[in-house]
């Protein structure tokens, strides 16, 4: 009986990494992005193609990150127009099942949807949310700010011209850190080194 409740456990855990997962993004090894500091922060755009699952941030033409994220299975990322609604740094999920879990870097395009550090699959996975790399969700959340426009789409324009620059995640097979790490506060620390970079 032990056995049998320790493996629901297990795929409990490996279930709710579907949508709220971010342990494994810290486990990536030598994973790295670069990031480029705006020039002028109020024209900071980002646009996400889920077809290909990238997201790229702009100021005008000038391509500041472009990285995979993993968007919502069977379209639930949906497709529009929006602007940054709100950034929470330190957020973590308040309903069941598994309510302070963490969604470190949250940053919202409309009520219960938003970029944050999760698991990067290499196929449309969560129930919606946009999750990162911790490496590309810290940087993303230093690039935008409320009021940040964000263009969602099957594709982008910006898929030819950089859709190729992007690296390839896939963190399927990452298991979650111990839930005493999850749950610390330490959790919310940022990567080493700068996060953004001046050209």
């Amino acid at each position: 009986m032990k056995n049998l409740i320790k493996l629901f456990a297990v795929v409990a855990t490996l279930a709710l990494s579907a949508c709220v997962g971010g342990g494994g993004s810290r486990g990536f090894g030598a994973y790295s992005v670069k990031a480029l500091a705006p020039h002028n922060p109020n024209n900071v755009s980002v646009k996400v193609s889920t077809s290909t699952q990238h997201i790229y941030v702009m100021e005008g033409p000038r391509l500041l990150m472009a990285v995979q994220g993993c968007v919502g299975a069977s379209g639930a990322t949906g497709s529009g127009n929006y602007r940054i609604m709100e950034k929470i740094k330190n957020k973590r999920r308040v309903s069941e099942p598994d309510a302070g879990y963490p969604m470190a870097y949250w940053c919202s395009w409309k009520t219960a949807y938003g970029f944050h550090e999760g698991f990067v699959h290499p196929h449309p996975r969560t129930h919606g949310c946009i999750r990162l790399h911790r490496e590309a969700a810290a940087r993303f959340f230093a690039l935008v700010k409320v009021g940040t426009p964000v263009s969602i789409a099957a594709t982008q324009p910006e898929d030819s011209k950089y859709g190729s620059q992007v690296r390839k995640l896939d963190q399927s097979r990452d298991p979650d850190p111990p839930r005493s790490e999850l749950l610390s506060p330490n959790w919310f620390r940022d990567p080493s080194g700068p996060l953004l970079v001046r050209e």
